[in-house]
């Protein structure tokens, strides 16, 4: 697990401050691994430690500090584990760094083990581990986030911002023809831009972004299929039949285009066992996103 910098600092510049909570340490059976953790603002909360008793204690009573629990005694979950939680309060934004190192409790010499982890950093070494020791915790923080752009507020472009808001590897940014298309509760970390000629904000995407098209016009999809190719992705997924994309490929030929970067976009998207619905076609979606970001992962990892 990760500390998830960009959203900290996102519900910080909304709400003003936060108390976070983290699972530090676990024995025996516990809900969530060591490393989870939710936000908790006035009216709000984002993340989850396992739910049940102990999230609510935890959220209920979010004083900052070191806390143990027993799971079975205390708390009366049926896990029977002993888990230890650190809560701590924010009011500013916090600056970027690869390794989020603080005091807890305990002891002020900073141990040996993440002394380590501070050199591997600084040499361009492992990202680093999440690390609970002599009153010390270090996490590792998030990478910047993958762009995704999202074209199209209609059922399915909702259902796909629904589920990829609740994800840390995105930067979403979700693109329509009118600020009216969009529903009434964004989530936090997506950017709207309402855009009479959406294929214009193409230009200003970034090139390792990731776009999938929903748009409710097939002329428009067009238009972003042939901006996207002149403007280079990292993926881009086109929502539609067989036939559609037959048609589209002979209309992106006589643009220019070559079959090889016309290949490029994958055509239909989605999982097909899981049914039409909007919300079937999100999950499929999203899988094959969050799927591409495990093995780009894995690459650069072994690139290391």
């Amino acid at each position: 697990m990760s500390f998830d910098q960009a959203k900290v600092n996102a519900i910080i510049l909304e709400h003003g401050s936060i108390h976070r909570v983290v699972i530090a340490a676990v024995k025996g059976s516990s809900p969530r691994e060591v490393g989870a953790a939710m936000l908790l603002w006035e009216g709000g909360q984002s993340g989850s430690i396992g739910g049940g008793a102990l999230e609510y204690q935890a959220a209920q009573d979010p004083k900052t500090g070191v806390r143990s629990y027993p799971l079975g005694p205390e708390l009366g979950q049926c896990c029977g584990g002993h888990v230890t939680l650190v809560t701590e309060y924010f009011d500013s934004t916090l600056k970027d760094a690869q390794l989020f190192i603080r005091r807890v409790a305990g002891t002020e010499e900073l141990p040996l083990v993440i002394i380590r982890q501070q050199r591997e950093a600084r040499n361009g070494g492992a990202p680093g581990s999440f690390e609970f020791t002599k009153g010390w915790l270090v996490e590792p923080v998030n990478p910047p986030r993958t762009p995704l752009w999202v074209w199209g507020a209609g059922h399915v472009g909702r259902a796909v911002v629904q589920i990829a808001s609740q994800l840390e590897e995105f930067d979403i940014t979700w693109v329509d023809t009118s600020s009216e298309r969009f529903p009434f509760d964004i989530p936090f970390n997506v950017t709207v831009v309402p855009a009479v000629e959406p294929a214009h904000l193409m230009a200003h995407a970034p090139k390792e972004a990731q776009h999938l098209i929903f748009t409710y016009s097939h002329a428009l999809d067009l238009t972003l299929c042939d901006a996207a190719l002149n403007r280079g992705f990292a993926f881009c997924g086109l929502i539609g039949s067989k036939s559609k994309w037959a048609r589209f490929k002979g209309r992106l030929s006589a643009l220019g285009h070559s079959d090889r970067r016309i290949s490029d976009i994958t055509c239909p998207i989605g999982e097909p066992n899981l049914g039409k619905q909007p919300i079937a076609i999100a999950i499929g979606v999203t899988q094959s996103l969050l799927s591409a970001e495990i093995r780009s992962t894995d690459q650069r990892s072994a690139c290391l």
